[in-house]
């Protein structure tokens, strides 16, 4: 029963950031984008630029343009995700038609950061509830193992096509406006995806690994994980066959932290760090939204 709950609790949550997210995008596209000419990248820049070229209404244009990345939805994951992208994008659309906002500035650099920013978080809050209003990442997804393109590239290659056909019939001032709009909205959809706390995973190879977890679990109160291996240098010779590999998640403001306090405690450890896009469980700070 307790179970149960806490499921209908996520769940409600989640509609709650759809909405939020139905919200700002609309807000950013009626209040910066459309009664300033601006197009954004992916499903929504072509539905803005279709628009723009053709006087077609924007609210139609979102639902033609949407329904193959609906299929997408529903045969890459699953009938629930299609059908709640197809009713947010539904509504989303009926917010356009209906719903008048006001024209917030004419200003060309406000236009596009936050245009972008309002719908970026739109896309991102979208996204976290458990569906799309933009499906660039679903036709990503789909197109990637027939390529040799990665999903980030295939996004980047759409979306270069979509800018150089505005250059092309909007010219291209209004081209780089609308770059510097989608870059604002990628960027906040990051943050809202991802968390402001992003995640970095630190390997360290050291003979004073008993120390440095101490540090890391006493001092930073984070989780480490020892894996046991083998140091070697040269071609074939190894110095120890019994070293401690230590692997631990961290955010990005305690990255600094401990690499001071681990050269500290060896100024020759081997330290490895790369960006995580998502963590779940385990002694980490929990991300925003995440419930």
């Amino acid at each position: 029963m307790k179970k149960k709950r806490i499921n209908r609790r996520k769940e409600v949550i989640r509609l709650i950031m759809i909405a939020a997210g139905i919200t700002s995008a609309a807000f950013g596209l009626k209040g910066f984008l459309i009664p300033n000419e601006f197009i954004d990248g992916g499903v929504t820049g072509i539905s803005l630029l279709i628009s723009s070229l053709t006087g077609l209404p924007i609210s139609a244009l979102l639902i033609i343009i949407n329904i193959p990345f609906i299929w997408l939805g529903y045969k890459r994951v699953d009938r629930i995700f299609a059908l709640k992208t197809l009713v947010a994008i539904l509504i989303l659309s009926l917010i356009l038609y209906v719903v008048k906002f006001p024209l917030v500035t004419n200003d060309k650099l406000l236009t596009a950061v936050f245009g972008g920013f309002f719908v970026g978080m739109g896309i991102g809050l979208a996204m976290r509830g458990g569906c799309v209003i933009d499906g660039t990442e679903l036709l990503a997804v789909y197109i990637n193992p027939r390529s040799f393109l990665s999903i980030g590239q295939i996004i980047l290659v759409i979306n270069v096509v979509i800018f150089s056909i505005a250059a092309f019939f909007l010219g291209v001032q209004s081209a780089l406006y609308s770059i510097l709009t989608y870059l604002a909205a990628s960027q906040t959809i990051n943050y809202i995806i991802q968390g402001f706390d992003e995640y970095t995973a630190v390997t360290i190879v050291s003979p004073q690994s008993e120390l440095i977890k101490n540090v890391i679990m006493r001092h930073l109160h984070r989780g480490v994980t020892v894996y046991k291996g083998e140091r070697g240098f040269g071609k074939t010779q190894f110095e120890d066959k019994n070293v401690d590999i230590l692997f631990t998640i961290i955010t990005r403001l305690d990255v600094q932290r401990l690499v001071t306090r681990v050269q500290q405690i060896d100024p020759s450890a081997f330290i490895i760090t790369n960006s995580v896009s998502e963590v779940r469980g385990g002694l980490v700070k929990r991300k925003a939204f995440e419930h």
